[in-house]
């Protein structure tokens, strides 16, 4: 039986009484079982939050990817909710009064295991936020829904920094997001007054379906499981003009564009007989963002997509997540290798062996920060 990080809170919550504290979580940041924290804790003795923060999408999770989320109140404990992502960079990060009055700082947070997702930035940077202010910092541990053994992906080159990339990990780095902030508050030296609440029963070998708890969408694209497990590969088409499922069922699961031939695409798929992956060629139409109303045919696959339709496939020309000086494909692979080798026909498969080095240190360095086995 796993017991979150937010379980074991409401456990000591008394230590909480009469201490304002504010929540930065969202609609997954729910105990084990089933109840919003923020509802658990107004009725346990901790009481109502002073204030709630919201990362990207916003609190409830209704906002889609880019847009801005405004700051309201909860209409159940009538806390006022401020938003962490608003329409300029600077909203990212929280504003120095952010945390006037309080006392304490809950962070719970639902990760993907990959490094493109916001939350991770959104934690890390309140956290900060909070501690220069004067104000402790309790991280609420949750599982990493890919497990915690396999790390894959090179890491963020210099000048490639951003909120898709706001650390130099790897793509899969098999953290949970109090490990995450663990490794990053030692690079940054952080000051005492914080600590990670970790959870119970949860190992590292673990994927979500062996913890057994519910999985609730922490963001409105990522409505399982098997959509977190694509996600590493697939947010890539962000980067490009193709659709990468947004506005269908399915996101992170269907990629493709108006022009593709699917079955040629599938065919041509197939034959690189990668381990465990079947092609079903289809058609799709989003009901909006890309090529909203319109229908899509494809599968998936950056390089074969690039290949086979060039007169289709295009990168991402509009700016991503506030940033308009590096191509969004450039930030999401850490660098400008990845699409300079696409655009000039070299071996992709270069690149990739090129991370075991990245792997390799990155293995080393998060053993310090591992709370579980």
């Amino acid at each position: 039986m796993i017991r979150l990080g937010g379980d074991r809170l409401l456990d000591d919550a008394h230590a909480l009484a009469h201490r304002p504290y504010g929540l930065l979580g969202h609609g997954a940041s729910v105990t084990a079982g089933g109840e919003p924290l923020h509802l658990a804790l107004a009725r346990s003795p901790a009481g109502p939050a002073t204030a709630l923060f919201g990362p990207e999408h916003g609190y409830y999770g209704v906002e889609q990817d880019m847009v801005a989320s405004a700051d309201q109140r909860d209409p159940w404990t009538g806390a006022p909710i401020a938003s962490l992502y608003g329409d300029s960079k600077a909203s990212l990060r929280p504003r120095p009064d952010a945390f006037a009055g309080l006392e304490v700082l809950l962070i719970d947070l639902q990760d993907v295991g990959s490094r493109y997702y916001t939350f991770a930035a959104t934690a890390v940077w309140a956290a900060e936020a909070a501690l220069a202010a004067g104000v402790e910092v309790r991280v609420l541990d949750r599982p990493n829904p890919l497990g915690g053994e396999i790390v894959e992906g090179g890491g963020v080159a210099a000048g490639y920094r951003s909120f898709v990339g706001a650390f130099d990990l790897p793509v899969r780095h098999g953290l949970t997001v109090g490990e995450l902030v663990t490794l990053e508050a030692g690079r940054r030296a952080w000051p005492d007054g914080w600590r990670v609440i970790a959870m119970e029963g949860w190992r590292r070998a673990m994927r979500w379906a062996d913890t057994g708890l519910p999985w609730i969408a922490p963001s409105p694209n990522m409505p399982t499981t098997a959509t977190a497990l694509v996600y590493p590969g697939a947010c890539l088409v962000e980067a490009t003009a193709l659709s990468e499922g947004r506005g269908t069922t399915r996101p992170f699961q269907l990629v493709g564009a108006p022009g593709i031939d699917p079955p040629r695409l599938a065919e041509r798929l197939a034959g690189r007989a990668i381990p465990g992956v079947r092609f079903l060629p289809t058609h799709f139409k989003p009901q909006f963002q890309k090529h909203a109303g319109r229908v899509c045919g494809g599968v998936e696959l950056l390089g074969e997509l690039r290949r086979a339709f060039p007169d289709v496939f295009a990168w991402r020309p509009e700016p991503y997540e506030f940033e308009t000086d590096r191509p969004a494909i450039d930030l999401l692979t850490g660098g400008p290798e990845f699409r300079e080798r696409l655009e000039s026909g070299a071996d992709v498969d270069v690149w990739i062996a090129g991370w075991s080095e990245a792997e390799a240190a990155f293995r080393e360095e998060r053993r310090g920060v591992m709370l579980y086995s």
